[in-house]
């Protein structure tokens, strides 16, 4: 019997292209026996011909010219790697529209068009995959979709950005302050040469937008995601964090509450016994909490070449299976339902904070008033030490689970007062009140 040969075409090829071609020429000899069919790179879209053509052994396969690929109606699949909302979003509808089947990585197209490109999906009766585009090699998109369907999912909380985990580490393992910490990733290769996306939150802020909508059977976009990024965090911060048995660490969380979605990218204290405190360097991990599962967690590499080229190889394997047996397009979008998610004053949290105020009799008893008369509660107030040549004292208050928008208020008053100099710092601290 002769073998079953589909084409697909790969638009891009930079990193994480490069990294699919690689995968799909190691899988060549054993892809019959694994999906019953072989898949061959019959197009390669990209920019500059020349540069391209010195990355691969079939220069051949390369062109600029969209409509090449588009019009080839043996082309089965189109696995787009180039990043960013344009051309992309119109390629990728374009080949929908045509019956072709889509793979991507694009978590800023996914996370701000994603219904959009699964409704054109569904009406085509094509697959549209994007595991790559959270987390990496990771398989989290495929989990909530399929292995965790059984479950009502209360939360997902997790490190997905790989660049801020390695700074994060290096603070807290070698003492580091964030400028140093974000030179050395640079050096690297961890950071971009602009890594704003990274630093700020909004690459995190995106997929965390993907596995809410997934996970909680309801629409977020990235709009939706309250984000601040790691820069205002310190080594003193982190200092005390230890001396509380915690670590602070970029999380993604994500949860269905009675009153709607809450979901976030912020730097948090997490306790040292929480798995998500070993996690360290630049990987990634996803925790989720569902009805039946409990507590379930993946942990992996979270960006590079060939882990983003194994997620999406592992799309382009499920979508011939499909093929095969003629049941392509059975899963589409999951959000048929429609929860508000909620603001970020609505939301609720802990938090620590450290303030430098006058050292004299009565501050701590004034500061703790405003507190609670704005409905927040103290688990913890620590004054750490007198300040040499001043008399001023720095303060640490952790505290209980709180509207923030009434900790915002409270926060104004406090910054206001005259016996407080400085808020050095405001964190967030995951979890439950210990």
């Amino acid at each position: 019997m002769s073998k079953r040969v589909l084409h697909a075409a790969l638009l891009g090829l930079g990193t994480v292209g490069t990294g699919v071609y690689k995968v799909l020429k190691q899988q060549t000899q054993e892809m019959e026996q694994k999906i019953g069919a072989v898949v061959e790179l019959k197009k390669i879209l990209v920019r500059n011909l020349k540069k391209a053509a010195a990355k691969i052994q079939e220069p051949e396969l390369l062109t600029n010219d969209w409509q090449e690929i588009l019009e080839d109606e043996s082309i089965d699949i189109v696995i787009e790697v180039m990043g960013g909302i344009e051309p992309a979003r119109t390629y990728i509808t374009e080949a929908l529209t045509a019956g072709k089947h889509v793979v991507t990585a694009n978590k800023d197209l996914v996370a701000s068009y994603g219904g959009e490109l699964l409704d054109c999906a569904a009406a085509h009766h094509c697959d549209f995959l994007f595991e790559a585009a959270v987390a990496g090699g990771i398989p989290i998109i495929r989990p909530l979709k399929q292995c965790l369907a059984g479950n009502h999912i209360s939360e997902v909380v997790g490190i997905v950005n790989g660049t801020t985990n390695f700074i994060l580490t290096k603070m807290e393992q070698e003492g580091m302050e964030f400028a140093d910490a974000l030179a050395l990733a640079t050096k690297l290769g961890y950071a971009e040469a602009d890594p704003t996306a990274d630093i700020q939150g909004y690459d995190a802020g995106r997929k965390m937008a993907i596995m809410a909508s997934i996970a909680f059977n309801s629409r977020v976009t990235f709009d939706d995601v309250s984000t601040q990024g790691i820069t205002h965090i310190s080594s003193k911060d982190i200092r005390y964090a230890k001396e509380l048995n915690c670590v602070i660490k970029l999380l993604g969380v994500a949860r269905n509450t009675e009153t709607g979605i809450e979901v976030s990218v912020q730097p948090m204290l997490v306790s040292e016994k929480h798995p998500l405190a070993t996690v360290n360097d630049s990987f990634n991990a996803v925790f989720v909490h569902g009805d039946a599962v409990d507590d379930a967690m993946f942990y992996g590499r979270g960006a590079g070449e060939l882990p983003t080229a194994s997620a999406i190889v592992g799309d382009v394997f499920d979508i011939v299976r499909n093929i095969l047996f003629s049941c392509t397009g059975r899963i589409s979008c999951t959000c048929y339902k429609e929860i508000p998610v909620k603001k970020q004053e609505d939301m609720e949290s802990r938090f620590f904070m450290r303030l430098h105020v006058d050292d004299r009799p009565g501050v701590l008893a004034s500061i703790a008033s405003v507190l609670g008369n704005n409905n927040v509660s103290i688990a913890q107030m620590i004054q750490k030490h007198k300040h040499r040549h001043e008399d001023l004292a720095e303060i640490v208050v952790v505290t209980s689970r709180v509207k923030e928008g009434n900790f915002n208020d409270a926060m104004l008053i406090i910054e206001s007062m005259n016996v407080v100099h400085k808020i050095s710092s405001v964190i967030r601290v995951y979890g439950e009140d210990s």
